[in-house]
């Protein structure tokens, strides 16, 4: 049975009818146009749809829309400033080397915002911990905590911190 699901999607109020059983990922791709949150698995093991509803690391494949009903929904999208300029865990992404294929980026750098949000000195260790749920069959996630270290930084750095005020 369709329903009218309503939320805020990277800053902007959306409203869309949709199947109740529809997939938060399928909603952001398939409605909304946005790709950059890619569906790896469909099971929450890879991590590569990870997406912030109210501020915290959701995996959007085993969420359904109408769970983001009224909720304030990041996108990869999402992250950079609207005149282009790349969140500071992007730019240390880019920068450290911490992709290869880049298709487990997006929610690599989605889990890595929310990791640093929540702990903004993390260890080698917690960064491994706190992305132990999304995968990369590409690197060996050396560059990826390298990253992470040099993105969490760059995010405690009193211009990011004015910046995000």
């Amino acid at each position: 049975m369709p329903c009218t699901v309503t939320m805020t999607v990277n800053g902007k109020t959306v409203s869309r009818e949709v199947e109740e059983r529809t997939l938060l990922v399928t909603f952001l791709r398939d409605h909304l146009s946005l790709t950059g949150t890619h569906v790896g698995c469909d099971t929450s093991q890879c991590g590569a749809c990870v997406v912030h509803v109210d501020g915290r690391s959701v995996k959007s494949c085993t969420t359904l829309a109408v769970q983001a009903n009224g909720a304030s929904v990041t996108t990869i999208e999402g992250l950079a400033a609207a005149d282009g300029t790349l969140h500071p865990m992007q730019a240390a992404f880019r920068e450290h080397h911490g992709l290869q294929c880049g298709f487990c980026t997006p929610g690599m750098v989605m889990s890595a915002v929310d990791l640093v949000r929540n702990n903004p000195t993390p260890t080698e260790h917690d960064i491994r911990d706190g992305l132990e749920g999304n995968i990369c069959r590409c690197t060996g996630y050396h560059n990826i905590v390298k990253a992470v270290q040099a993105g969490a930084e760059a995010m405690n750095s009193p211009s990011a911190k004015a910046a995000a005020e």
